[in-house]
């Protein structure tokens, strides 16, 4: 597989990190939740000198997608998303967009089921489905030679979770989802949100643990 490199950026009016993962050997790469402003995350990319292989969404909600579109044509990559929120991406009403100067409508072209496995520049991904902030919502876990790490969207954040009051959300569909399909995995791993900073399982365990 090899060990993998990451860079983030901070985009859009909501403050989302994309993430950049690649293969600093073979510079093979693929681009986490394009949320606006192609434009740097293809200055990004292009000083690192990534090949990009595709670009994965956690869910359809337009500040994740925001440069879905524009990357695709540039680097003649598919993008992928859970077979959920197909409808939410293609609808600018639905993904929030509409309500925006820059309606947004993005096709997802690898519709993923729970647990489904693949791998993009060389390294292993694992889909895992977390309904509740959307319908679609998805979690990617990453494997290198060193560690798994997981990608979580809105699904959860340091000490705390996605909103799950606009379409296709639910409050106790998302307790479900972080309970029983993110809490159980290794404690160790680190977490990648949408939004915010970085944390661990462990740390998330303890958090649900007093709130609980």
């Amino acid at each position: 597989m090899g060990l993998l490199s990451m860079k983030s950026i901070v985009l859009s009016v909501c403050s989302t990190n994309c993430y950049i993962l690649y293969d600093n050997e073979t510079k093979e790469g693929f681009i986490i939740d394009p949320a606006a402003s192609p434009d740097k995350i293809i200055d990004l990319v292009t000083r690192l000198s990534i090949d990009v292989k595709a670009i994965l969404l956690t869910h359809g909600h337009f500040d994740h997608i925001g440069g879905a579109n524009v990357l695709k044509e540039r680097y003649g990559v598919h993008i992928y998303g859970h077979e959920d929120e197909v409808d939410m991406a293609r609808d600018a009403m639905i993904n929030l967009s509409a309500h925006f100067d820059d309606v947004n409508c993005v096709e997802i072209d690898k519709p993923l089921r729970d647990g489904e496995e693949f791998k993009v520049a060389g390294f292993d991904i694992k889909t895992i489905h977390t309904p509740g902030h959307t319908k679609g919502s998805c979690c990617y876990i990453v494997t290198d030679d060193e560690k798994d790490r997981l990608f979580s969207g809105d699904t959860i954040f340091y000490h705390s979770y996605g909103r799950t009051d606009l379409p296709t959300g639910s409050g106790a569909t998302i307790i479900r989802s972080i309970l029983d399909k993110l809490l159980v995995l290794d404690g160790n791993m680190e977490v990648f949100p949408g939004h915010g900073d970085t944390t661990t399982i462990d740390e998330e365990k303890k958090w649900y643990r007093r709130i609980n």
